[in-house]
């Protein structure tokens, strides 16, 4: 692993973070696109035998899910509270409780109930060019930091298999 792939503070951490998501910008996303990005996860899971539940949504509407051995409904709910996250901050789960560890400020003293919210890594924002955040991936049932990695290196194969890469 290079010293970017391994971030040894907060501050570049968050850094990694914020360009991960400057990268993953598409040009378009649609149901189709989520059935091949679900397909990739599920593949890589596989891959790895890693027990994740894998969830992909446009706003409130659930496009892709699918529970791998190993999983239970406690992965569904995590899910639910990481992706509520992104869907109120634009950003990646990790991002939002990274920055939030750095400044002290846990996102029940930001006024958001843990049982409802969870700034966890592995909901990443599914994020159009001129539009913005429009729904998220997100991953549950591996530690966050590699929650989070599995989504990013889908969407990277994703993004320069499909042509949909904006940047």
């Amino acid at each position: 692993m290079t010293r970017a792939d391994n971030p040894s503070t907060p501050t570049e951490l968050i850094a990694q973070l914020e360009a991960e998501q400057r990268e993953l910008v598409l040009t378009h996303f649609d149901h189709d696109d989520a059935w091949q990005l679900g397909q990739l996860l599920v593949d890589l899971a596989h891959e790895r035998r890693a027990p994740v539940t894998i969830d992909i949504r446009h706003g409130s509407h659930q496009l892709f899910h699918y529970a791998l051995p190993g999983t239970s409904a406690d992965n569904d709910a995590w899910i639910e509270r990481k992706s509520r996250v992104v869907a109120r901050f634009g950003d990646s789960s990790y991002l939002v409780g990274a920055r939030g560890r750095l400044a002290g400020r846990s996102l029940q003293e930001r006024g958001m109930d843990p049982l409802h919210h969870a700034d966890h890594g592995g909901s990443f924002p599914i994020t159009i060019a001129g539009v913005g955040a429009i729904g998220a991936v997100t991953v549950s049932g591996l530690p966050q930091a590699e929650d989070h990695a599995l989504v990013v290196e889908a969407l990277r194969r994703f993004a320069a298999h499909s042509d949909r890469i904006a940047g």
